[in-house]
């Protein structure tokens, strides 16, 4: 394999020193009050940024345990992405935390699951996704025609209620029951979410990935097979009722004519 030149090496050297400044030494013949700014500029623009993308997950930690999350990602996480903007992206922060951070035993059980509900809001925030709004009815019928789901409502379970999480609510155990939630962004820009059921969860899904483009009561009536729900009507009742209020949110777009 070919050496690097000689440049690089001293890249990767100053890289790794600037990432574990503990535990790598700083590159040869680089006065140390130089390299201490290099130092100071790398971690402080992570533990500002990310800071900024996270403010829960920064909130409620102590500024030891914030400084600890930081420099454990330096050290070992290497980001593919030069851009600091895409650094809270899965596979980077989020990445970092689900897959290689080795929690200790006084983190927060949900750390993880905190850091994904932050990022996806982070994400809608910015996603560039449009609704297709062709042939889609914003006042249609919910129950006689296609439900129709916004691109910009996410849909996630949680065992933690982390729409919740504060300092001043901070869960040791998971919920009884998965939380569901709904995080959509509105016409307006603004980033909302709603909590689920298992039911309106259900139905949300049901809408989502309605590829045989039932109707709203056709999805609703499979609904109550699969969970065998008694009253079918109730549920019919119960699940326009659902899908208006996801209307009204821009959950939902509107209606397609049925097939």
């Amino acid at each position: 394999m070919a050496e690097h030149p000689d440049f690089q090496e001293k890249q990767y050297a100053f890289a790794a020193h600037i990432r574990d400044p503990k535990n790598v030494p700083a590159p040869a013949g680089i006065e140390d009050r130089r390299m201490g700014i290099y130092r100071k500029l790398f971690f402080n623009n992570l533990y500002n940024l990310l800071g900024t993308m996270f403010p829960v997950l920064r909130k409620i930690h102590k500024d030891e345990q914030w400084r600890f999350l930081i420099r454990q990602f330096m050290v070992h996480h290497h980001a593919a992405t030069p851009y600091f903007l895409q650094l809270p992206e899965e596979f980077e922060f989020l990445g970092f935390l689900q897959d290689t951070y080795e929690p200790r035993a006084d983190d927060f059980p949900f750390l993880a699951e905190l850091a994904h509900y932050e990022y996806a809001e982070l994400a809608l925030s910015v996603a560039t996704d449009e609704n297709d709004l062709e042939g889609v009815d914003p006042d249609g019928d919910l129950l006689a025609n296609v439900p129709v789901k916004s691109v910009l409502a996410w849909a996630y379970a949680y065992r933690y209620a982390v729409h919740r999480i504060s300092p001043e609510f901070l869960p040791g155990e998971p919920e009884a029951q998965p939380v569901y939630l709904a995080v959509f962004r509105r016409s307006n820009d603004k980033v909302r979410f709603l909590e689920l059921n298992a039911v309106t969860a259900a139905l949300l899904d049901a809408v989502d990935n309605n590829e045989d483009g039932k109707t709203g009561e056709a999805l609703l009536r499979d609904l109550a097979t699969t969970i065998h729900y008694p009253d079918v009507d109730a549920l019919i009742g119960h699940g326009a009722d659902a899908l208006k209020e996801m209307r009204q949110l821009e959950i939902l777009t509107g209606t397609r004519n049925a097939n």
